[in-house]
């Protein structure tokens, strides 16, 4: 028992199991599609009601595909495919000899139950059948087995006992229409099954809301944390499920799109959990037969992403301007002096405001807002982008700019609890007031911060910046390079890395991570979708100036 159990054979088990499935699966479906022994069948008619005979024979041509279907459960190591397995193989044992005494099915059938008996243990996932990922080559491959065993009925009928008689008349006889009649019963199986399982979609944890009490833990451990980002913050956007540690002091935060489980960045909280955290995440989406990734992790978050045997693929470069060296002096810097003194000496004033008072300004905050998204496309985001909430909104302190008493201007700032760097998300305006009041903006942010005891800016990250596009690069990467240098009518990949330059930055890289690296597009785009609220939301185009 021991040796069974050794991590060789559980490794094995499932694909071992899937494939004896899976060749009895197609051995019943050639089964009932080919003549019956005539000898045994004359035998049988003598004591055995005809009803019974045509039951039998149908049923054990719809428990083949059944077989066939659960292979790729079995591969996938679901529990629920071991158990219906079992039960599938002793149903369909006993139908072998009622549908024309065959005992050698039933001897072979009843082997395998047996043997895939004691290896409970190697099929871990607890997902239901119904959450079993299914594919267009799965959809494929099952069709192309119950294809073939017509096929084999159908020489089988023109070759045997029948002579030269044309197909057509062959079918007529009632051994041959039995045998057509389940074949199209396991098809007509496959294909509802297929219509069905296509809608499906994984299980999932419920998102954590401002009303759940685990959010207040969310933002306990935000308060306090060893490692985070700034952008950890948008863990309390309130559309993200959560994953804590044992110790309840880090937690890792991720989204769901169908089957596709994307953790925002890494973990977030105390340095020593994170591993742990990461191969917990890896194998709750396991059991839940999903796809797990990483979306926008840094250099430090690799050794432990390896670790866990992703690929990993550079998606773009982040802008980190350290505080401590950052000046507006001097003539490379002249465009940017000049913005920020002429808005100032035509009035315009910075101000943080602390979460206490922000309520009072939400009105004109939503007034800005609101005609910020009309000029832009896509409208409000989410999941890697924060969008205008009113609770959002309040959970931060505020950058706002004033002119002439009226708010035209600000920046909800995320803050971390080491204060290696600063962040901010919305970035919203009117177009009234002194030009290039952004640049106003981010020097005063700037100095704030190093009043505050914080060591950088985070400008946020320039989209496919920095990737190579070298003969021997890997496919991704040139792929990325030649959107970033073309596909400026998608997006101003250049525009936003070029603006962020002139903040003289350090270009930090960023990255994404799958189990396979052909996963890593799906996760992308999985990951777009979700900030962007599906395909609507990327297809959402701002208002036209009718003037």
């Amino acid at each position: 028992m021991r040796l069974l159990r050794h991590p060789a054979v559980a490794a094995a088990a499932p694909w071992t199991a899937a494939l004896l499935t899976l060749a009895a699966g197609v051995l019943l479906l050639a089964s009932a599609a080919t003549p019956s022994i005539p000898s045994r069948f004359i035998r049988l008619m003598e004591f055995e009601p005809a009803i019974l005979i045509e039951i039998s024979h149908f049923m054990s041509s719809v428990l083949g595909l059944v077989l066939v279907m659960l292979a790729f459960g079995l591969r996938a190591r679901l529990d629920a495919a071991w158990a219906a397995t079992l039960v599938t193989l002793l149903i369909a044992a006993p139908l072998s000899l009622v549908k024309g005494f065959v005992w050698e099915e039933t001897a072979l059938l009843l082997g395998l139950a047996l043997a895939l008996a004691p290896f409970h243990f190697a099929f871990p996932r607890k997902a239901a059948l119904n959450r079993m990922e299914v594919t267009p080559a799965w959809l494929f491959s099952a069709a192309a087995f119950v294809v073939g065993a017509g096929m084999i009925g159908l020489w089988s009928f023109q070759n045997a006992d029948y002579g030269d008689l044309p197909w057509w008349q062959v079918m007529a006889d009632a051994d041959a229409a039995r045998s057509l009649r389940a074949w199209g019963g396991a098809a007509i199986a496959l294909f509802a099954f297929g219509v069905w399982r296509l809608l499906g979609s994984a299980a999932t944890p419920p998102i954590v809301g401002e009303e759940d009490p685990d959010f207040d833990r969310v933002r306990a451990i935000l308060a306090k944390a060893e490692v985070a980002r700034p952008t950890s913050n948008l863990a309390l956007l309130g559309d993200k499920r959560f994953l804590f540690s044992n110790s309840g002091e880090s937690f890792l935060m991720f989204g769901v799109r169908g089957r596709s489980w994307i953790a925002l960045g890494s973990t977030v909280g105390r340095r020593d959990e994170r591993l742990e955290l990461l191969w917990r995440f890896r194998e709750l989406a396991d059991a839940h037969a999903a796809r797990p990734g990483f979306y926008n992790i840094d250099a430090d978050d690799l050794p432990d992403i390896v670790e866990l045997g992703f690929a990993i693929q550079k998606m773009g470069e982040g802008a980190v301007s350290p505080l401590d060296s950052f000046t507006i002096e001097g003539t490379k810097r002249g465009n940017l002096r000049r913005a920020w003194r002429r808005a100032g000496e035509e009035g315009a004033t910075f101000e943080v405001v602390q979460p206490p008072d922000i309520a009072p300004l939400m009105p004109d905050l939503r007034r800005i807002s609101d005609a910020w998204l009309e000029t832009h496309a896509g409208g409000d985001k989410s999941f890697s982008l924060g969008g205008f909430h009113d609770r959002y909104i309040q959970e931060f302190p505020l950058a706002v700019v004033r002119w002439e008493g009226r708010i035209i201007a600000f920046a909800n700032i995320w803050p971390v609890a080491n204060r290696a760097a600063f962040s901010i998300d919305l970035m919203r305006f009117v177009p009234e007031g002194p030009p290039r009041i952004m640049d106003f903006l981010f020097v005063e942010l700037i100095n704030w911060g190093r009043a505050q005891g914080y060591g950088a800016f985070d400008f946020g990250m320039a989209p496919l910046s920095g990737l190579d596009d070298r003969p021997l690069a890997p496919a991704l990467s040139r792929v990325g390079r030649l959107i970033f240098d073309r596909g400026e009518e998608i997006y101003n990949f250049q525009g936003v890395r070029h603006y962020k330059s002139k903040y003289d930055p350090t270009w930090q890289p960023r990255f994404v991570a799958a189990p396979r690296k052909w996963a890593i597009p799906r996760l992308m785009a999985d990951a777009g979708l979700l900030s962007s609220g599906g395909v609507a939301g990327l297809a959402k185009r701002p208002k036209k100036n009718d003037e």
